[in-house]
């Protein structure tokens, strides 16, 4: 039986120079006072093999908290323990406005960068991606502002977050740095990355993909129609097969395709947390993977 390549061994983040872990750990729920219970969260995840960490200043709000409320406790995470800071690749992201709802104005990006440094007690991060485009901003006044903050040492490389193949190829053109890496929706149950051909960017580009919610929210741990309860049925079956549950399974569907993805795992549960090295160990062959694209398409392929 012949499965499609994978390997479970770090890899570079698009151009950067920077080597990071084949699964991110998120902290759109990442949330509280206990800055205890968070460290171990921080230091679960390390000991799981993670090295890339993504955050983002709009993460709070949806959690009953203030706007970047997530930064704030992993910076006091940093401050209790700086070592972590040390064994960690830190992305974050910004331009999302309550209310507005998007900013990439050159004026709110270096505040909005700087907020997140001083939120962190950090000087600097590994990645800094745009949250959402913002269509009011010209991608030259963008990349302008991008280029001044990484030419000040406050941010490693340049990512992009649920931008279209368009938008990404625009700021692209703008940009003397290559853009790093590119964060969509993508699970089994999300299939625009592969029709809207950002996958193909990606390959193309060599943009690291950061896939979001790899789960579908959810969708693929309680299917609730047709279509979800057959894919969860074919990751069953892979999940058995190879000694996984089903959420392993569904991560490393994604990471067989040849872009190489990176499922960005939200789980807070310390148990669940010290499960991700699960996603490594399923192989897809090409007629199981296409067996899942199907199901999920609801019509077989041509």
């Amino acid at each position: 039986m012949t499965y499609l390549p994978f390997s479970p061994d770090p890899r570079p983040l698009g151009k950067s120079g920077i080597m990071v872990s084949p699964i991110a750990w998120g902290m759109w729920r990442f949330a509280g006072d206990d800055v205890n219970a968070a460290r171990r969260k921080v230091e679960g995840a390390i000991e799981a093999g993670v090295t890339l960490f993504d955050t983002a200043d709009i993460y709070g709000p949806d959690n009953g908290e203030p706007f970047g409320a997530a930064e704030s406790l992993l910076g006091r995470v940093f401050a209790e323990s700086r070592a972590l800071r040390e064994r960690m690749v830190l992305a974050t992201k910004g331009g999302i406005v309550i209310g507005t709802p998007y900013d990439s104005s050159a004026a709110y990006l270096e505040q909005a960068i700087d907020a997140s440094l001083k939120r962190l007690r950090v000087e600097r991060v590994e990645l800094w991606q745009i949250h959402r485009p913002d269509m009011l901003t010209h991608p030259q006044e963008v990349a302008r502002a991008l280029e001044k903050a990484h030419a000040g040492g406050k941010i490693a490389a340049i990512g992009v977050s649920n931008f279209t193949v368009a938008q990404t190829a625009a700021l692209q053109h703008f940009l003397t740095v290559p853009i790093a890496s590119t964060q969509p929706e993508f699970s089994a149950l999300a299939l625009d990355p592969i029709r809207s051909g950002l996958l193909d960017q990606a390959m193309t580009m060599d943009f690291t993909v950061l896939a979001w919610s790899p789960l579908a929210g959810g969708a693929l741990m309680e299917p609730r129609n047709t279509r979800a309860l057959e894919v969860a049925a074919l990751l069953d079956r892979k999940a058995e097969e190879t000694g996984v549950d089903r959420s392993a399974a569904a991560l490393s569907w994604i990471m067989a395709h040849p872009a190489r993805p990176i499922p960005i795992v939200g789980s807070q549960r310390p148990e669940r947390i010290a499960l991700i090295p699960q996603a490594l160990k399923p192989r897809w062959t090409r007629a199981e993977w296409y067996a899942v694209l199907q199901a999920s398409m609801g019509e077989r392929l041509p």
